[in-house]
Formats: C-alpha cells, sequence, structure tokens
C-alpha cells in the first residue's frame, strides 16, 4: 500500500481542521471540492438488482435534483474467474466456459476459443466448417441485438416489440438446440472443428428462418424509428464523439454509432468474411438512437450474411482429419486399437499446441472479442485473459451520463448492451 494511500485511509473522521468535509458522498477523498450540493445533493443506488441495470450491476449516482452530476459503477457482483479456471483445463475443456461469459451470443465465444488455438497451432479448418462457423456467428448477432430491443424497448415503456424479438429469439433458440442439444450453453466448436454436423432438414429451417425475420425486423422498425415517445427518449441523449469512442477503446455498435465504420470483419477478416456482401452500418450522432439503428440494420446484415452462408453449405467433412486433434469416432475407437490410443492421449492428456502466445480477435455483437493465450507447450494454457467487449465499453458509462437525467441512465445504461457474465469474467 503506498503512502497516499495509508494517509486516505487514516483520515477516517472525515473532517478537515475546520470541520468540514473531506470526503465526498461517494467515499472519494475530495479535500477542496465545492460545497456545490449542500442541501441539494443526493445519491441514489441504482442495482445491484437485475432489473433496469441488465444484470447484477450497481451504479451509485449522484444528483442534483434530477441532474446527474457524476456516476461510479460497480463491478464485481458475478465475478467467476473464468480466465483463472480456464488456466487448469485443456483447450477444449475451456469452451464451456465461453458460454458463461457473453451468455447471449455462446456460440460466437465458442467460435472466437476454437480459432485462438488453431490459430496458436497452425490448423485450417475444412470449408464446412467456416461456413458453418459463419452461421453459428451471425445467430448470435441476431439473438443478441433482438433480445437488446426487446429489452431496451420494456425500459422505455414500450412491451410489443418484447414479445415480437423474443419470439424470434426463440426460434433460433430452437435451431441452436436441434443442432447442439442446448439452448444457452452451447460449447458447439472443438480445436479443428465443431462438436457436430448439422442434422438433417436444419439448413431448410434456417432458410425459413431468414425469409420471414426483415418482416418482423420491419415492423419493429415501424414501432421505434419514427415514434415520438422513442425518439425524445433516445435521441440526443448519451451522446459521445468519435474522438472519445476512439479513446475510450469502445468497439462494436457503440463505436460505429460513433461514426467510427470499425469492423473486425472488415479490418481483420477471418472465416472468410472478406468474401461475404455485406455493409457495416454507421451512425451520425453517437447517441442512444443511433445505437438503436445501427443495432437494427446489423440484424439486416447478419441475415444478409445468413442467406449466403447456406448457399454455400456444401456436403464434406466438419472436422480437420487429424487424429491428435480430433477425437477418433466412437465406433473406431471401439474396433480399432490405433484409434482407440488416440482417444485416450486426447482425454487423459489434451491437445498441446506449441510454445508461444497468440491474440485472435472477433466481432461479437458487442463489439471486439479477443482470446489471448500463452502456450508452454502443455495441454493448459499458461494464461488465459479476456478482451470483453462489455466491460471496456462500460467504462465509458460516467462520461455517457454525466449531465444527463436521472430517468435517461436507464436509456444510456441499456444502449451500452452489456453482459454481466462478460463484465465480471
Amino acid at each position: 500500500m503506498s503512502r497516499r494511500t495509508v494517509e486516505l485511509t487514516l483520515s477516517t473522521s472525515g473532517l478537515d481542521a475546520d470541520g468540514k468535509p473531506t470526503l465526498d458522498p461517494l467515499g472519494i477523498a475530495a479535500p477542496g471540492r465545492p460545497d456545490r450540493l449542500a442541501g441539494e445533493g443526493m445519491m441514489v443506488n441504482i442495482g445491484p438488482q437485475h432489473p433496469a441495470t441488465h444484470g447484477v450491476l450497481r451504479l451509485v449516482v449522484e444528483l442534483d435534483g434530477e441532474t446527474v452530476v457524476r456516476m461510479i459503477p460497480h463491478v464485481g457482483y458475478l465475478h467467476s474467474g473464468f480466465e483463472k479456471l480456464g488456466e487448469y483445463r485443456h483447450y477444449n475443456q475451456i469452451i464451456p466456459l465461453t458460454d458463461r461469459t457473453d451468455y447471449l451470443a455462446p456460440m460466437a465465444n465458442n467460435v472466437c476459443l476454437a480459432l485462438a488455438v488453431e490459430k496458436l497451432m497452425g490448423i485450417e479448418i475444412t470449408e464446412r466448417c467456416t461456413v458453418l462457423r459463419v452461421i453459428a456467428c451471425e445467430m448470435s448477432r441476431i439473438i443478441s441485438h433482438i433480445v437488446w430491443i426487446g429489452t431496451t424497448g420494456i425500459d422505455l415503456g414500450a412491451f410489443t416489440p418484447f414479445l415480437w424479438s423474443f419470439q424470434q429469439r426463440e426460434m433460433i433458440y430452437n435451431l441452436q438446440e436441434a443442432w447442439t442439444g442446448a439452448r444457452l450453453t452451447t460449447s458447439m466448436t472443438r480445436v479443428g472443428g465443431l462438436m457436430a454436423d448439422i442434422p438433417e432438414g436444419w439448413a431448410e429451417e434456417l432458410r425459413g428462418f431468414t425469409r420471414n425475420f426483415p418482416k418482423v425486423l420491419d415492423e419493429i422498425d415501424t414501432m421505434f424509428t419514427n415514434n415520438g415517445i422513442w425518439c425524445g427518449r433516445t435521441q440526443g441523449i448519451g451522446v459521445i464523439s468519435a474522438e472519445d469512442a476512439i479513446n475510450y477503446s469502445l468497439s462494436g455498435p457503440m463505436l460505429r454509432a460513433s461514426r467510427v465504420p470499425y469492423d473486425v470483419r472488415k479490418d481483420r477478416p477471418y472465416l472468410d468474411y472478406e468474401t461475404y456482401d455485406f455493409e457495416i452500418p454507421v451512425g451520425e450522432h453517437g447517441d442512444v438512437y443511433d445505437r438503436y439503428r445501427v443495432r437494427l440494420e446489423e440484424m439486416y446484415q447478419s441475415n444478409r450474411i445468413l442467406e449466403q452462408a447456406l448457399d454455400r453449405l456444401k456436403p464434406g467433412p466438419v472436422n480437420v482429419d487429424d487424429p491428435r486433434v480430433i477425437l477418433p469416432p466412437k465406433s473406431r475407437a471401439m474396433s480399432d486399437m490405433e484409434a482407440m490410443i488416440y482417444h485416450f492421449k486426447q482425454v487423459m492428456e489434451g491437445i498441446k499446441p506449441p510454445v508461444g502466445e497468440v491474440y485472435m480477435g472477433v466481432e461479437n455483437p458487442k463489439g471486439e472479442l479477443g482470446y489471448y493465450l500463452v502456450s508452454d507447450g502443455t495441454a493448459k494454457p499458461v494464461r488465459w485473459r479476456i478482451r470483453p467487449p462489455a466491460f471496456i465499453n462500460l467504462a465509458a458509462l460516467p462520461k455517457l451520463c454525466e449531465g444527463a437525467l436521472l430517468s435517461d441512465v436507464i436509456a444510456i445504461n441499456a444502449s451500452v448492451d452489456i453482459v454481466m457474465g462478460e463484465v465480471d469474467r
């Protein structure tokens, strides 16, 4: 503990030599702070209960009347220690942990982890696996954004679009369940491939979804985009400039709503995204309304990508042909000695990448998700570090809320689109 910290800690009386407070209402030492809120200031706790904070987030807000003077987010109520847990697991065993970070886009998290390990090992996945992973990522983007629009509508008093949006989410959940056996914790990737190929008839069901989904988006567009109440609650609220957005390291819709056209799929392509025809929606004013418009348009674009991916889906293997990476079929493991040995070694010893380190970034629904891995040549990473977009975007919340009304805090907080599993990881 530094000397300065010790001095602040020992100043427990809260009074200076003249008997005036040395601590502000948030408990932060501020000896020279003017007493501007004498008799008028109020401290309000928003959270850490779940409603309206989109997770177990606590916002301590300092008010002057109904105007936010200052805000401090308090995180850590959901801390699970995923990064440390990953250091004690084989690489494929880490995949279930990724489900539980951004639990609204689990498939996209699964894909990022597999891509990181494959990059470390120099593995080239099959063409069918590449297309199926694109489908998984864009389904995750639609799920995340459609949940955001529905819940943000509830935050601002609109209930019907919530029912429309969650109906569409359930349709994709049905597809995820048919593919992986789970609706939320999918764990669908493996290093070098996938846990399973899609079942028969699955692609036709997804194509049926892509035909109907734009009609639902049109209804949401009609309900919100020119609605006087919606526009009044979102336009000019929570504004952040392009320069500030870059300085705060924002990414995803939060960044693009501020006129910065950065998207990992375009700027650092992976999974052959550079060969797909889609646009990057960009806002103009960097307010809550623009974040809504960017996410709405991104769902149209994701639907376009899904249609193109379905057209590219050709028969073929989903896993690389390497028994050191992919488990042999169970029928072979029970009848062939060599296959049994490979099966035993993988399960007991795990995959062993070469010594080195790697960073893999992907464009997740909430922004750039990055996984940094350090390998010492064993089956477990020395270090697994997550670059979570929600955590970094949340850091800008105090700036977005300063000067806003208390009622606007709910809209601004919703517009950041946080998920606390990723923030507290």
